[in-house]
């Protein structure tokens, strides 16, 4: 059990630990070596943050800030090292493994999709089937492409909880998820520095991912704290970026936050395919790393505070983004929705199709929907939405659903195709609605008729034998043995 201690000790005790940390280091062998370390004495940190508060935020940011873990947190009794770029530090490859309270260090770099796909140069790597259960660990990366904790393969399962994570090279993710495995954290803080590096991050063939509490950050280019082309959900966290959106969701894929606070502050961009800032981007690259479909979002409680730009945008997919009873604020001089074509796919086609469900949600904000895209927005069980939808005059379809105890107070001229309300649903606010041309008048009951969305299932075109269209049964992709294909696939805002 670990013991409260003050801070001056606490801090004295974390110097000797970075010292005996230090000195293990110095005489490591530069492959994979295990050998016995100075136990670092543990103590639960006290938060000068941590300090109750009278407001609902508040005591929602200092119950979060008790998630993070420091590295001077773990008790620590073993050292693994790996210096060689490509190879690992631990790896269970078919087998079940358990490894605990052990720092593990890797330096090395590797390159592209050996790394990315298949999990070349991870410091753990699970593999064909194994099962790895680790706890109470520090795992820390230095080197191109060297994801900390790698998961490749249906049937493959890593499990890690109460653990301290960090990568600080480029394209070097905390958590990743490829081949159709599965990923269980834990309690787990992580932080990642490189650019194209999430916390929480999947590639080519996906799988599942479950994360409860913990504390994620990003600051690199590049560097959502979620990237999914997987099925992910994280519940009871804080997630943080500093430069990057906060999640991005690619393809016939998923995010689903459960009571998690995330903090997006998007202010670099990555490509030159789009103009926009976000934090929760949604859309198909044509990479073939995910397969094309409808994606979703999914937020249930807790807090989104965007800090620039917009709140979501979505691009040449269709998606479901299911909000409920959330916190929503845009600190950012963006919209709360746009749906519009940008870089990605094919002119005239690659628009957002969105459909909004907001139950018992509170939205704030302008909603814009490009002549290529549209929305069917829906508010339930005493949803409000205070907002213009396309001021501008008319462009993509637009379909609004409004149930008995649901709200829509207008900002600004706004121009829709369809209407569903009762008549004491729209509050125009001195403005003006037009519906499919028509001008609306307020305490007017309405019916009108949804948007069907088309949904695309063809492939995505890239090399590696993905399929486009549903997720693949059986074994995941191979490892190609041959030369890597030549040239570069069409680039991403978020993962080089």
């Amino acid at each position: 059990m670990k013991a409260k201690v003050s801070k001056k000790c606490m801090a004295f005790l974390a110097l000797l630990s970075a010292a005996a940390t230090a000195v293990a280091l110095t005489s490591c062998h530069q492959n994979n070596t295990s050998k016995t370390a100075t136990s670092a004495a543990s103590a639960t940190a006290t938060s000068d943050s941590a300090t109750p508060e009278s407001s609902a935020e508040e005591a929602t940011s200092a119950a979060s800030a008790s998630k993070k873990l420091s590295e001077s947190d773990i008790t620590v009794n073993d050292t693994i090292e790996n210096s060689v770029g490509g190879e690992h530090a631990v790896t269970a490859d078919g087998e079940s493994k358990t490894i605990s309270n052990t720092l593990v260090t890797k330096t090395g770099d590797s390159n592209g999709d050996e790394a990315d796909f298949y999990g070349e140069n991870a410091a753990v790597f699970a593999t064909n089937g194994g099962t790895l259960t680790l706890s109470d660990m520090v795992i820390k990366t230095d080197g191109a492409h060297a994801n900390a904790v790698f998961s490749y393969g249906e049937g493959t399962t890593v499990n890690i909880s109460d653990s301290y994570i960090s990568t600080a090279g480029n394209c070097s993710g905390g958590l990743m998820t490829t081949g159709g495995g599965t990923m269980n954290a834990q309690n787990l803080t992580i932080e990642t520095s490189g650019n194209s590096s999430a916390a929480i991050r999947s590639d080519r063939g996906g799988g599942t991912v479950n994360v409860t509490g913990g504390w994620y950050s990003t600051s690199g280019k590049g560097s959502p704290v979620i990237y999914s082309t997987a099925d992910i959900t994280v519940s009871d966290a804080e997630l943080s970026s500093s430069a990057s959106e906060g999640v991005v969701v690619e393809g016939k894929n998923s995010v689903t936050l459960n009571n998690v606070d995330l903090t997006a502050d998007h202010n670099v961009h990555n490509s030159d395919k789009s103009d926009n800032y976000q934090a929760v981007m949604i859309y198909q690259s044509m990479s073939g790393d995910a397969a094309q479909g409808k994606s979703a979002f999914t937020m249930n409680g807790g807090t989104l505070s965007n800090q620039n730009g917009d709140v979501f945008f979505v691009n040449n997919t269709v998606t479901d983004i299911s909000l409920s009873n959330a916190t929503i604020t845009n600190n950012g001089d963006g919209v709360f929705l746009r749906a519009a074509a940008a870089g990605w796919g094919n002119e005239g086609s690659n628009g957002g199709q969105v459909t909004l469900n907001a139950d018992s949600q509170t939205i704030n904000g302008d909603m814009v929907v490009d002549s290529v895209s549209n929305l069917n927005l829906y508010l339930k069980n005493s949803s409000t939405f205070t907002g213009a939808i396309n001021s501008d005059g008319e462009a993509g379809e637009v379909y609004v659903e409004i149930e008995d105890g649901s709200t829509w107070t207008l900002t600004a001229d706004s121009y829709i195709t369809s209407l569903s309300c009762g008549t004491g649903a729209i509050d125009l606010n001195g403005h003006k609605l037009y519906v499919d041309g028509k001008e609306y008048t307020q305490g007017s009951a309405s019916t009108g008729t949804a948007i069907e969305a088309v949904v695309s299932t063809s492939g995505g075109g890239a090399p590696g034998d993905m399929p486009g269209g549903d997720k693949p049964s059986g074994e995941p992709p191979e490892k190609p043995d041959g030369d890597k294909p030549s040239g570069e696939p069409p680039a991403k805002p978020d993962e080089d």
